[in-house]
């Protein structure tokens, strides 16, 4: 594990600390620095990162969209379990890890060419969802949390989501769509003109 990057990691993202099972804790940190060792990345860039390349880069970083989506699904919960009581089944831990981890993957999907933030190659071809997934499931983690990464945007629209997968894919779709209205989206699609350089399709996450 490189020295000082746990330490920078928990510290730029300190909602990894709610997930009450340290081994599935464990789990989600060393997914995060196997992404970031693989994107070429340090724990900082996080926060310059754009969350997505339809957006103008200085808007939102990616590090703000994870916290906001992990907070923002912590809160649809507490009400969920505080109105419905036991009515939903929802497991809190595995929620809470997909939703830490929903985009790790664009840590390999995105990088920084002459100045440009810009699809890698293996962003070309998979997405973020399946990369994402797939370093999930490199590091141990339960399929749950898989399903709900590889899931979490439309890639899952025609499979039956689990309720953990439903509950993030609607609160990162809800984040994308708030900027979109406010008129921040650069494009809903790909545009030749910009070489690849914004995502193949109109949901950020």
């Amino acid at each position: 594990m490189r020295a000082g990057v746990r330490e920078k990691l928990l510290k730029l993202v300190p909602e990894i600390a709610w997930i009450r099972d340290e081994e599935l804790r464990e789990k989600v940190v060393s997914t995060w620095i196997q992404a970031l060792k693989r994107g070429g990345w340090e724990p900082e860039d996080m926060a310059r990162l754009p969350f997505t390349l339809l957006i103008d880069e200085h808007i939102v970083s990616f590090l703000d969209h994870v916290r906001a989506v992990v907070n923002m699904t912590k809160r649809a919960l507490d009400v969920s379990q505080e109105i419905y009581g036991d009515k939903l089944s929802i497991n809190e831990d595995i929620l809470l890890a997909g939703a830490l981890l929903h985009d790790v993957g664009k840590l390999m999907e995105y990088e920084l060419k002459e100045g440009k933030y810009v699809q890698t190659k293996i962003g070309k071809t998979l997405r973020h969802p399946f990369i994402g997934a797939a370093l999930a499931y490199l590091n141990g983690l339960p399929s749950e949390v898989s399903h709900i990464i590889a899931f979490h945007s439309h890639e899952g629209d025609h499979i039956k989501r689990s309720l953990e997968a439903l509950i993030v894919n609607k609160i990162d779709l809800l984040n994308f769509e708030l900027f979109k209205v406010k008129g921040e989206v650069i494009s809903s699609g790909q545009d030749d003109n910009r070489e690849n350089s914004i995502e193949q399709t109109g949901q950020g996450g």
